[in-house]
């Protein structure tokens, strides 16, 4: 496994100031708290410090018992339990003894040893048998199991399972019972959602205290499946301020303020849209039709030589020259790269726009042309405006002079990295997109499908955030809320039947458009 000290890269753990916006969004449930398996470590030994510490490991187990007892249902009675050396070992001996009182058919397979098992799960051990359990080393050679509970590894594993752990899980995967797994699928990892060698494919995940980040991210959301949190009796706030968030659908409300009906289209703000290098024109049009059908007042797109001189699909759009759009006076948000090329042209382009004042948002080739040129990367770093920057894992890999496997490694950490070296709130885009701000802070987008592994997507979601910002949006929660505006717009498509195979970029403008103006106030 590679091991965290060859990265080039680590987070910002800097204090950080706080947005009075963010705090707006936040008393309105617009993000859950996320956090890293440390960050649990000490939240547990907080609490199990007080004077009269609760019983974790019997409220989890217990716990387990009772979501196990509900996806059952009438379906059946017989259950499988894997129980690992460590605590989730523990939970789930806890849960077993509680389906056996309840006459469910319960067999336990134990990893052992049990002389390296935790006081907790000593106990729990002893409590299940003298409630008659017994332990198994393999799996029964009964089968028609009806519910598999995966309690072998929890959120402190840091290698890749091997031997019978890993033959357990291989055998589980395959056999085509539903998992649930005890706080995080055995073998994938609490804060990257890193595979480690193997996983548990689980259907159902119950997760205690807080949320975990590798469920959200990269490999997670393909082994967790359904997610659910049981907080343990633990008032979070009491104990920790987070660091991370999950965003809700609730945002997409908070990041405007309303209309009003006395309103004209200079107080929705002007767009500029700079890319569309010949061959690559539709690029910086998605990006133009996204602004402007998420509400911006006017938008402007700066195109190339021998680029057209109208959008016949969208004649709203106003096309002008690229050296012609860099001089409109009042472009509220500029968005550099859909389309953009390498050439000098798009060079001198790019460094004009740097030096611009207003929020900027830079994808696509303006990313890859920072990456190359120091001169970029410093202007980049000087800006006093906001600058926001959406690479998918390649382009954040040309950024920091790594491997894209380096940067998936731990996507957390390459988020944070991109916002302290840029001075930039980023979005590393991917299967659960991380965002991260100036201040330390960082998010997880759970919104979104395969489906939109296609052309065009990223222009769409550039357009998204630069006509949420260019409207008087805070850029940095114009950020998160395009991010998951973008992703549930797909997830409607595909909820209406169309995709995920051959969903398109332009879809999910027009599907965004309903969604943002279907948002409570």
């Amino acid at each position: 496994m590679e091991e965290e000290q060859t990265h080039t890269f680590a987070p910002n753990n800097a204090p950080r100031p706080r947005l009075s916006l963010v705090y707006t969004a936040l008393m309105s449930k617009a993000f859950t708290p996320v956090f890293l398996a440390k960050e649990i470590r000490e939240i547990e030994q907080t609490v199990l410090s007080q004077p009269s510490p609760p019983p974790l490991m019997a409220l989890a187990g217990a716990a387990v018992a009772e979501l196990a007892r509900e996806l059952l249902g009438d379906r059946g009675k017989r259950v499988l339990l894997l129980a690992g050396p460590g605590n989730n070992g523990g939970d789930a001996f806890v849960a077993a003894r509680q389906l056996k009182a309840w006459w469910y058919d319960v067999a336990v397979v134990f990893t052992g040893p049990e002389t390296k098992l935790p006081d907790d799960a000593k106990a729990a051990l002893a409590d299940w048998r003298a409630a008659g359990g017994v332990l198994q080393e393999s799996i029964p050679s009964k089968g028609d199991w009806h519910l598999i509970v995966d309690g072998l590894f929890g959120i402190g594993l840091e290698r890749p399972l091997d031997g019978k752990h890993a033959e357990l899980v291989n055998w589980s995967n395959a056999s085509g019972v539903p998992i649930l797994a005890i706080d995080i699928p055995s073998g994938l990892h609490a804060d990257s959602g890193r595979v480690l060698g193997c996983a548990a494919r689980a259907r159902h995940t119950l997760t205690f205290i807080g949320l975990k980040a590798g469920l959200f991210t990269l490999d997670g959301p393909d082994y967790a499946g359904e997610v659910h949190l049981e907080s343990l009796g633990i008032d979070l706030p009491e104990t920790t301020e987070p660091r991370g968030w999950r965003i809700e659908s609730a945002l997409i409300a908070n990041v405007l303020p309303l209309r009003r009906r006395n309103s004209h289209k200079g107080m929705f703000g002007n767009v500029g849209i700079v890319g569309g290098a010949p061959g690559m024109v539709g690029a910086a049009l998605l990006a133009g039709r996204a602004a402007l059908k998420l509400g911006a007042g006017r938008v402007f797109v700066g195109l190339f030589a021998d680029s057209p001189s109208v959008d016949l699909v969208q004649p709203e759009l106003m096309l002008r020259p690229v050296q012609d759009l860099l001089k409109i006076e009042g472009l509220d948000c500029i968005a550099v790269g859909p389309g953009l090329g390498d050439s000098q042209a798009a060079q001198h382009a790019l460094a004009a726009a740097l030096a611009h004042k207003a929020p900027l948002v830079l994808d696509a080739d303006a990313l890859n042309l920072v990456a190359a040129h120091p001169k970029l990367q410093k202007s980049l770093a000087a800006r006093t405006s906001a600058s926001i920057l959406t690479p998918h894992p390649a382009e954040a890999a040309r950024l920091l002079a790594t491997s894209t496997e380096k940067i998936q490694h731990d996507r957390i950490v390459a988020a944070r990295t991109l916002s302290t070296r840029f001075n930039a709130a980023v979005v590393l885009k991917g299967n659960g997109s991380v965002c991260a701000l100036k201040n330390g802070d960082w998010y997880v987008n759970t919104s979104g499908n395969p489906g939109m592994a296609a052309a065009g997507m990223g222009d769409v979601l550039t357009g998204i955030i630069a006509s949420l910002a260019a409207q008087g949006g805070d850029p940095y929660l114009a950020l998160l809320a395009g991010v998951h505006l973008h992703g549930l717009a797909a997830d409607r498509l595909v909820a209406a039947g169309i995709g995920p195979a051959g969903l398109t970029a332009s879809e999910v403008i027009e599907a965004g458009r309903k969604l943002f103006n279907e948002a409570p106030s």
